[in-house]
């Protein structure tokens, strides 16, 4: 199949999105599919507004048609509502042409808390966005029901992979150099240092051992002045943060407004349990379970994270492994291309949201 994925979010951007489609695109060409990924790097770019280390494509719609008239593709798929989701919709709705759409980030949210605009008005735009979409993929049974109970339709869930070969599985928390002398137990944070990962309620935990925080954005430098005994390790390569991942003894992650969190599952294939709050994302990753935490796999859940915190240390390395076994790129790969559409089918008439299943139990295989 011809497939034309469309992202305002693509490399050298690092975030979880990014990591996300990067490796989306890898299976499907190893599955035989014909991907062409139209990105801001082929169009002018200019920096997002209040988001540091985010271009954005300039006026790419000609551009972009080009690109989409070259390739003819069976399928067209918009990653994201930027610039190039925008023109991919156009270029669509002109032609007649059926497309998909994905709900990979909680844009609404960001602008609330980084611009204070309402949560509505953020949300009736995205519902504009996705409205004439075949198919909005979203990643978790949790922000699936909140999308359709804010009136967006045709939803079609889709989990997320990890790449279990990069992040290796260490039976015993590594001694890495760029930890140093640092005490024990070491609690990590891996992430956008941004307005939307609520990074103080994890920086102002009161725990014994250190805090490491790999990672860079807008509130990078206040959260440093505030939080100078924290350990700051900025942006490091992949394969070197899959040696600080199996560094670490806890990852401790702290957003309420994630739609998946990829850093989980990556943490947990090194072997790191998690913890988090029982919201969105951390209840897909690590299993459902409730307010205290029970019944999570590969960590802990609680509403309070220090608690989460000290469960998830009595986690077994191995447990945490066994449950990022479950998110395999394969699988994400097979459910991403069962919900693509023809490019020539007639638009899906707006329906009700679809069963999402949800994978609780851990895979039995190494």
């Amino acid at each position: 199949m011809k497939i034309a994925l469309l992202t305002d979010a693509w490399q050298p951007q690092v975030n979880g999105v990014v990591t996300t489609l990067v490796e989306l695109a890898r299976e499907l060409k190893a599955a035989g599919h014909l991907i062409e990924v139209i990105h801001p790097g082929l169009f002018p770019t200019r920096p997002c507004p209040g988001y540091d280390g985010i271009d954005l494509a300039v006026a790419p719609a000609r551009g972009l048609a080009a690109r989409l008239d070259a390739f003819q593709p069976d399928a067209i798929h918009l990653a994201t509502e930027g610039p190039l989701g925008w023109a991919g919709r156009r270029y669509c709705l002109k032609r007649g042409l059926a497309f998909t759409t994905a709900f990979h980030t909680r844009f609404p949210e960001i602008l609330h808390a980084a611009l204070r605009v309402p949560l509505s008005w953020g949300y009736a735009l995205f519902r504009h966005f996705h409205r004439p979409s075949s198919g909005v993929m979203v990643p978790t049974s949790g922000v699936l029901k909140m999308l359709d109970g804010r009136g967006f339709r045709n939803l079609r869930p889709w989990t997320h992979g990890v790449d279990t070969e990069l992040f290796q599985f260490h039976e015993r928390a590594l001694k890495h150099t760029l930890l140093g002398t640092l005490a024990r137990p070491v609690a990590l944070f891996v992430g956008r240092v941004s307005y939307e990962k609520n990074i103080e309620a994890f920086l102002s935990l009161d725990l014994p051992g250190s805090k490491m925080i790999c990672g860079v954005g807008p509130r990078l430098d206040a959260l440093k002045q505030r939080f100078a005994h924290v350990h700051w390790l900025g942006l490091l390569p992949r394969d070197e943060l899959a040696q600080v991942y199996a560094s670490a003894d806890v990852f401790v992650f702290p957003s309420r407004s994630e739609t998946f969190g990829l850093v989980m599952a990556e943490a947990m294939a090194c072997g790191t349990p998690v913890a988090a709050y029982p919201v969105d994302g951390p209840l897909e990753v690590l299993g459902r379970a409730g307010p205290d935490g029970e019944g999570s796999l590969g960590g802990a859940l609680h509403t309070d994270l220090r608690e989460a915190y000290y469960r998830a240390l009595a986690v077994p390395r191995a447990e945490a492994r066994l449950r990022a076994l479950d998110f395999s790129w394969a699988r994400a790969g097979e459910l991403f291309v069962s919900h693509l559409v023809s490019v020539r089918q007639e638009p899906v008439p707006a329906g009700r949201v679809e069963r999402l299943c949800t994978v609780t139990k851990p895979s039995s295989n190494g």
